[in-house]
């Protein structure tokens, strides 16, 4: 029973999370998505605030109930080309690019905060899609196995079908729930401590899985595997009352249990593999300023990609599936101000940056997971209808700043001086550009 509602919950508030830096959503909720996600020492609402500080859920000196869903819209572009002979002698070379067909995606979130005037401790629940990435390339139909094949114009080998030396249908799917608990202690009207346990729901599923062993039919499909993971969040908050504020947090690494795969090969054989990947961990810090007019949020995080599992390792095992990710470490800088001088309609405007964890060279190894956003925008407002009610909403757009390129890769070719398999003359790219709209409500319950 226990697990059946879980599996609820996911499929409701993480049907579809695609995420802006690394694979990490770059906010939570209307109001923080339209401060660039800047909340460590700003809390404008209890979703942003569980998000990346439960220290500053001491400003909350009510019971809220919030409440945000959103349109995720997502433009993926995957590129490859070979050069002239590779597909026979006298052959020429060829190129092509293949959009994404996956469409519209929802994107919810979930929040409460009891809060009480005059006590020093302040508690919160949420349950929050803050993890994935996802694609879908259709299989190239214009290939060498195609009678009418015409390798003159548009024609992407990386989606040739696998018996034409490509990976033919590219899909992926993985997504994170993740429920907290909060507890906020105010050590004295300025300063407050804050705890977060987190218990998290993860799921994957991969077309081909390069994680699984390949057979003389090529990589298998998978379904879609699960996994439950466990971590933590530690925050500090001080608010000088006159205007400036200061945060910091740390997010534990969430680790989690193996996925296990049931793989099916071209052939229909069947086989399991497993694999691990867990979340990384989050520093943030953060600087915020309020005057009666205008709310100012800036912060920076570094997220510990080197130093995760499924992320750490990379290249090719010695059965030629992949051994990870191998993402670098990333910076992200989230930026937000909001204006209060229109009665009852704050305005509010963000920016993210995020670097870029993929390496060059293993561009090719992280197909599955091209949603890299370099620079976010936003724009939002709210508008408050009363002493209860408050209605939110935010528009955001995201770039990736130009495409992450690279060599394809091949497992037959690797060997000590070319560990990863490099095959001459070719590339790999990957280019998207993201747009939402979400809206909220928000209660506070008054007495």
């Amino acid at each position: 029973m226990k697990t059946n509602f879980i599996k609820l919950l996911f499929l409701f508030f993480t049907s579809a999370v695609f995420s802006q830096a690394g694979h990490i959503m770059q906010g939570v909720g209307a109001v923080n998505m339209s401060m660039g996600g800047a909340a460590t020492a700003q809390p404008l609402d209890i979703s942003g605030a569980m998000q990346w500080n439960p220290a500053t859920l001491s400003a909350f000196d009510s019971k809220i109930l919030k409440l945000d869903v959103g349109l995720f819209f997502s433009s993926p572009e995957l590129s490859s080309s070979l050069p002239a002979g590779m597909l026979g002698t006298g052959a020429p070379g060829v190129s092509g690019t293949t959009m994404d067909d996956r469409g519209m995606s929802p994107m919810p979130a979930l929040a409460m905060v009891w809060g009480k005037e005059g006590s020093k401790h302040t508690f919160g629940a949420s349950a929050f899609g803050i993890s994935g990435f996802g694609v879908t390339f259709p299989e190239e139909t214009n290939n060498p196995l195609s009678a009418s094949f015409n390798p003159t114009i548009n024609s992407n080998p990386i989606n040739y079908p696998q018996a034409a030396g490509g990976f033919g249908h590219i899909e992926s799917d993985y997504m994170l729930l993740q429920v907290g608990l909060s507890y906020a202690y105010e050590i004295s009207d300025k300063f407050s401590i804050g705890i977060q346990p987190t218990v998290n729901y993860a799921a994957l599923e991969l077309a081909p899985n390069p994680t699984a062993n390949p057979t003389t039919a090529g990589y298998p499909t998978t379904d879609k595997a699960s996994a439950i993971g466990y971590g933590a969040q530690f925050g500090l908050f001080y608010d000088s009352g006159f205007g400036l504020k200061l945060g910091a947090s740390y997010k534990t690494a969430q680790t989690f249990s193996e996925f296990e795969f049931t793989n099916t090969y071209l052939d229909n054989s069947t086989a399991k593999n497993k694999f691990q990947m867990d979340y990384p961990a989050i520093m943030s810090v953060g600087l915020g300023y309020s005057t009666s007019d205008i709310d100012f949020a800036l912060d920076f995080r570094r997220v510990d990609y080197e130093n995760t599992e499924g992320f750490e390792k990379t290249g090719w095992t010695q059965t030629a599936s992949v051994a990870g990710f191998g993402w670098e470490n990333i910076s992200i800088l989230s930026a937000g101000l909001q204006y209060k001088g229109i009665n009852k309609l704050p305005l509010r405007i963000g920016y993210t940056y995020s670097s870029n964890p993929i390496p060059e060279e293993i561009t090719f190894f992280n197909i599955p997971a091209t949603a890299i956003i370099k620079n976010a925008y936003q724009f939002g407002f709210s508008y408050i209808v009363n002493d209860s009610w408050k209605i939110d909403a935010v528009y955001h757009y995201g770039d990736s700043s130009g495409a992450t390129e690279g060599n394809m890769l091949s497992p037959f070719m690797a060997s000590a001086s070319n560990p990863n398999g490099v095959v001459p003359g070719t590339s790999i790219g990957y280019e998207m550009t993201t747009s939402m709209i979400q809206f909220g409500i928000s209660y506070t319950f008054n007495k």
